[in-house]
Protein backbone atom coordinates (compact mmCIF):
# COMPACT_ATOMS: atom_id res chain seq x y z
CA UNK A 1 0.00 0.00 0.00
CA UNK A 2 1.30 3.44 -1.35
CA UNK A 3 1.69 6.22 1.82
CA UNK A 4 -0.71 8.17 2.28
CA UNK A 5 -0.95 11.89 0.66
CA UNK A 6 -1.90 13.14 3.68
CA UNK A 7 -1.76 12.10 7.44
CA UNK A 8 -3.90 13.37 10.37
CA UNK A 9 -3.33 11.99 13.93
CA UNK A 10 -5.40 13.42 17.46
CA UNK A 11 -5.63 16.50 16.07
CA UNK A 12 -7.23 19.06 18.72
CA UNK A 13 -7.99 22.61 18.01
CA UNK A 14 -9.20 25.12 20.89
CA UNK A 15 -10.03 28.57 20.58
CA UNK A 16 -9.93 31.06 23.31
CA UNK A 17 -13.72 31.84 24.33
CA UNK A 18 -15.05 35.48 25.68
CA UNK A 19 -14.51 34.58 29.11
CA UNK A 20 -10.60 33.43 28.39
CA UNK A 21 -11.12 29.86 28.41
CA UNK A 22 -10.19 27.21 26.18
CA UNK A 23 -13.47 26.21 23.67
CA UNK A 24 -12.64 22.97 21.97
CA UNK A 25 -13.55 22.61 18.22
CA UNK A 26 -11.66 19.45 17.07
CA UNK A 27 -10.88 16.98 19.68
CA UNK A 28 -7.96 14.70 18.83
CA UNK A 29 -9.32 13.22 15.20
CA UNK A 30 -7.05 11.14 13.05
CA UNK A 31 -7.21 10.15 9.32
CA UNK A 32 -5.73 9.79 5.90
CA UNK A 33 -6.07 11.02 2.54
CA UNK A 34 -5.06 8.58 -0.45
CA UNK A 35 -3.81 9.70 -3.55
CA UNK A 36 -7.04 9.81 -6.16
CA UNK A 37 -9.39 9.80 -3.51
CA UNK A 38 -12.51 12.15 -3.23
CA UNK A 39 -12.75 12.26 0.61
CA UNK A 40 -16.20 14.05 1.87
CA UNK A 41 -16.84 15.37 5.21
CA UNK A 42 -20.25 15.92 6.41
CA UNK A 43 -21.53 16.38 10.67
CA UNK A 44 -24.00 18.68 11.79
CA UNK A 45 -23.64 22.11 11.82
CA UNK A 46 -20.79 23.18 15.14
CA UNK A 47 -19.38 19.72 14.48
CA UNK A 48 -16.17 21.27 13.38
CA UNK A 49 -16.16 19.99 9.72
CA UNK A 50 -14.59 23.66 8.21
CA UNK A 51 -12.09 24.06 11.20
CA UNK A 52 -10.83 20.32 10.35
CA UNK A 53 -10.51 21.80 6.70
CA UNK A 54 -8.32 24.39 7.83
CA UNK A 55 -5.75 22.63 9.82
CA UNK A 56 -5.77 19.90 7.35
CA UNK A 57 -4.89 22.04 4.52
CA UNK A 58 -2.68 24.67 6.39
CA UNK A 59 -4.91 27.56 6.44
CA UNK A 60 -4.90 27.36 10.44
CA UNK A 61 -2.52 25.25 12.72
CA UNK A 62 -3.76 22.43 15.38
CA UNK A 63 -3.65 23.30 18.90
CA UNK A 64 -1.74 19.80 18.97
CA UNK A 65 -1.56 16.89 17.49
CA UNK A 66 0.23 16.56 14.16
CA UNK A 67 -0.53 17.03 10.38
CA UNK A 68 1.64 15.24 7.31
CA UNK A 69 0.97 16.44 3.45
CA UNK A 70 3.30 14.29 1.37
CA UNK A 71 5.61 13.17 4.15
CA UNK A 72 6.21 16.89 5.70
CA UNK A 73 4.97 17.81 9.43
CA UNK A 74 3.17 21.02 8.82
CA UNK A 75 3.82 22.33 12.52
CA UNK A 76 7.37 21.77 11.93
CA UNK A 77 7.12 24.72 9.18
CA UNK A 78 7.95 28.59 9.71
CA UNK A 79 4.97 30.81 8.88
CA UNK A 80 6.73 31.45 5.05
CA UNK A 81 7.28 27.72 4.49
CA UNK A 82 3.96 26.44 5.21
CA UNK A 83 2.80 29.45 2.86
CA UNK A 84 5.23 28.56 0.36
CA UNK A 85 3.82 24.56 0.22
CA UNK A 86 0.33 25.34 0.30
CA UNK A 87 0.93 27.78 -2.87
CA UNK A 88 3.20 24.59 -4.17
CA UNK A 89 0.95 21.63 -3.54
CA UNK A 90 -2.40 22.73 -2.31
CA UNK A 91 -5.91 24.48 -4.44
CA UNK A 92 -8.61 26.02 -2.59
CA UNK A 93 -12.03 26.24 -3.87
CA UNK A 94 -14.96 28.22 -1.90
CA UNK A 95 -18.39 28.72 -1.55
CA UNK A 96 -17.49 32.62 -2.08
CA UNK A 97 -15.61 32.40 -4.92
CA UNK A 98 -12.80 34.52 -3.95
CA UNK A 99 -12.38 35.87 -7.51
CA UNK A 100 -10.92 39.39 -8.24
CA UNK A 101 -13.43 41.41 -9.89
CA UNK A 102 -11.18 43.94 -11.66
CA UNK A 103 -9.83 40.85 -13.39
CA UNK A 104 -10.83 38.55 -16.20
CA UNK A 105 -11.54 34.54 -15.60
CA UNK A 106 -8.37 34.01 -17.50
CA UNK A 107 -6.44 36.57 -15.31
CA UNK A 108 -8.18 35.01 -11.76
CA UNK A 109 -7.15 31.40 -13.14
CA UNK A 110 -3.61 32.83 -13.92
CA UNK A 111 -3.14 34.82 -10.50
CA UNK A 112 -1.64 31.69 -8.17
CA UNK A 113 0.99 30.92 -10.76
CA UNK A 114 1.78 35.22 -10.50
CA UNK A 115 1.56 35.17 -7.16
CA UNK A 116 4.24 32.42 -6.55
CA UNK A 117 6.44 34.10 -9.26
CA UNK A 118 5.90 30.84 -11.84
CA UNK A 119 5.80 31.70 -15.62
CA UNK A 120 2.75 31.45 -16.39
CA UNK A 121 1.92 29.27 -19.11
CA UNK A 122 -0.87 29.83 -21.54
CA UNK A 123 -1.12 26.42 -22.32
CA UNK A 124 -2.10 25.73 -18.61
CA UNK A 125 -4.46 28.58 -18.77
CA UNK A 126 -6.28 27.55 -21.49
CA UNK A 127 -6.95 23.49 -20.93
CA UNK A 128 -7.97 24.96 -16.93
CA UNK A 129 -10.39 26.88 -18.32
CA UNK A 130 -11.47 24.19 -21.24
CA UNK A 131 -11.85 21.43 -18.29
CA UNK A 132 -14.58 23.61 -16.63
CA UNK A 133 -16.09 24.45 -19.67
CA UNK A 134 -15.28 28.14 -20.06
CA UNK A 135 -12.89 28.82 -23.22
CA UNK A 136 -15.30 31.07 -24.55
CA UNK A 137 -15.68 33.06 -21.41
CA UNK A 138 -11.80 33.94 -21.01
CA UNK A 139 -12.01 37.23 -21.11
CA UNK A 140 -15.38 38.14 -19.06
CA UNK A 141 -14.91 39.63 -15.47
CA UNK A 142 -16.79 37.81 -12.39
CA UNK A 143 -19.67 40.34 -12.61
CA UNK A 144 -20.58 38.90 -16.20
CA UNK A 145 -20.68 35.68 -15.03
CA UNK A 146 -23.25 33.24 -13.23
CA UNK A 147 -22.58 31.87 -10.34
CA UNK A 148 -22.22 28.57 -11.37
CA UNK A 149 -19.55 30.05 -14.11
CA UNK A 150 -17.87 31.85 -11.29
CA UNK A 151 -17.51 28.87 -9.32
CA UNK A 152 -16.10 26.84 -12.44
CA UNK A 153 -13.65 29.47 -12.37
CA UNK A 154 -12.42 29.00 -8.97
CA UNK A 155 -12.23 25.01 -9.81
CA UNK A 156 -10.16 25.93 -13.21
CA UNK A 157 -7.40 28.26 -10.95
CA UNK A 158 -7.25 25.56 -8.41
CA UNK A 159 -6.58 22.74 -11.18
CA UNK A 160 -4.37 25.10 -13.31
CA UNK A 161 -1.10 23.72 -11.85
CA UNK A 162 -0.86 20.48 -10.65
CA UNK A 163 -1.15 20.30 -6.91
CA UNK A 164 -1.55 17.31 -4.59
CA UNK A 165 -4.67 17.82 -2.65
CA UNK A 166 -7.28 20.88 -3.42
CA UNK A 167 -9.35 21.60 -0.83
CA UNK A 168 -13.35 22.44 -1.53
CA UNK A 169 -15.33 24.05 1.35
CA UNK A 170 -19.28 24.02 0.68
CA UNK A 171 -18.58 24.80 -3.14
CA UNK A 172 -22.31 23.96 -4.11
CA UNK A 173 -23.68 25.72 -1.55
CA UNK A 174 -24.76 28.67 -3.51
CA UNK A 175 -25.66 27.35 -6.88
CA UNK A 176 -28.52 26.18 -8.22
CA UNK A 177 -29.08 22.03 -8.93
CA UNK A 178 -27.53 22.20 -12.18
CA UNK A 179 -24.86 24.02 -11.79
CA UNK A 180 -24.16 22.39 -7.93
CA UNK A 181 -24.22 18.77 -10.27
CA UNK A 182 -21.16 20.34 -12.71
CA UNK A 183 -19.42 21.55 -10.40
CA UNK A 184 -19.59 18.35 -8.40
CA UNK A 185 -18.41 16.43 -11.66
CA UNK A 186 -15.58 18.35 -11.75
CA UNK A 187 -14.39 17.68 -8.77
CA UNK A 188 -15.19 13.84 -8.75
CA UNK A 189 -12.98 13.96 -12.21
CA UNK A 190 -10.23 15.84 -10.12
CA UNK A 191 -9.37 13.49 -7.55
CA UNK A 192 -7.37 11.13 -9.85
CA UNK A 193 -4.15 10.03 -9.93
CA UNK A 194 -1.78 11.84 -7.76
CA UNK A 195 -4.33 14.42 -6.79
CA UNK A 196 -6.90 14.14 -4.19
CA UNK A 197 -10.01 15.85 -3.36
CA UNK A 198 -10.91 17.15 0.10
CA UNK A 199 -14.81 17.94 0.09
CA UNK A 200 -16.80 19.75 3.08
CA UNK A 201 -20.39 20.22 2.06
CA UNK A 202 -24.04 19.93 4.12
CA UNK A 203 -25.00 18.35 0.89
CA UNK A 204 -25.71 14.34 1.40
CA UNK A 205 -25.93 13.58 -2.36
CA UNK A 206 -22.77 15.86 -3.30
CA UNK A 207 -20.99 13.73 -0.43
CA UNK A 208 -22.50 10.65 -1.96
CA UNK A 209 -20.28 11.18 -5.03
CA UNK A 210 -17.18 10.56 -2.40
CA UNK A 211 -15.02 7.47 -1.89
CA UNK A 212 -15.05 7.82 1.02
CA UNK A 213 -17.27 10.13 3.89
CA UNK A 214 -15.63 11.09 7.44
CA UNK A 215 -19.17 11.97 9.66
CA UNK A 216 -18.06 14.74 12.33
CA UNK A 217 -19.92 14.94 15.67
CA UNK A 218 -18.56 17.44 18.52
CA UNK A 219 -15.23 17.58 17.07
CA UNK A 220 -14.88 14.03 17.13
CA UNK A 221 -15.37 11.24 14.05
CA UNK A 222 -18.57 9.94 14.59
CA UNK A 223 -18.39 7.27 11.68
CA UNK A 224 -16.74 6.80 8.23
CA UNK A 225 -18.47 5.18 5.15
CA UNK A 226 -17.06 4.26 2.06
CA UNK A 227 -19.20 4.19 -1.20
CA UNK A 228 -22.21 5.28 0.87
CA UNK A 229 -25.76 6.58 -0.82
CA UNK A 230 -27.12 9.63 0.58
CA UNK A 231 -29.48 7.56 2.41
CA UNK A 232 -26.76 5.80 4.33
CA UNK A 233 -24.81 9.42 5.07
CA UNK A 234 -28.97 10.97 6.23
CA UNK A 235 -28.67 7.96 8.52
CA UNK A 236 -25.60 8.85 9.95
CA UNK A 237 -25.45 12.22 10.45
CA UNK A 238 -29.26 11.76 12.06
CA UNK A 239 -27.27 9.63 14.59
CA UNK A 240 -24.76 11.96 14.84
CA UNK A 241 -26.84 14.86 15.38
CA UNK A 242 -29.10 12.70 18.04
CA UNK A 243 -26.09 12.07 20.25
CA UNK A 244 -24.76 15.43 20.18
CA UNK A 245 -28.24 16.73 21.65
Amino acid sequence: MSTPLLVAHDVVKTYRGADGAPVPVLRGISMHIASGELVAIVGPSGSGKSTLLQCLSGLDRATSGSVQIAGTDLATLSRSALAKLRRDRVGFVFQAYNLISSLTAWDNVALPARLARRAVRDGDIERALAQVGLTTRAQAKPAALSGGQQQRVAIARALAVERDLVFADEPTGALDTTSGEQVLALLRTAAAGSRSVVLVTHDLQAAAQADRVLVLRDGLLHAELHDASAADLLSAVTAAAAVSQ
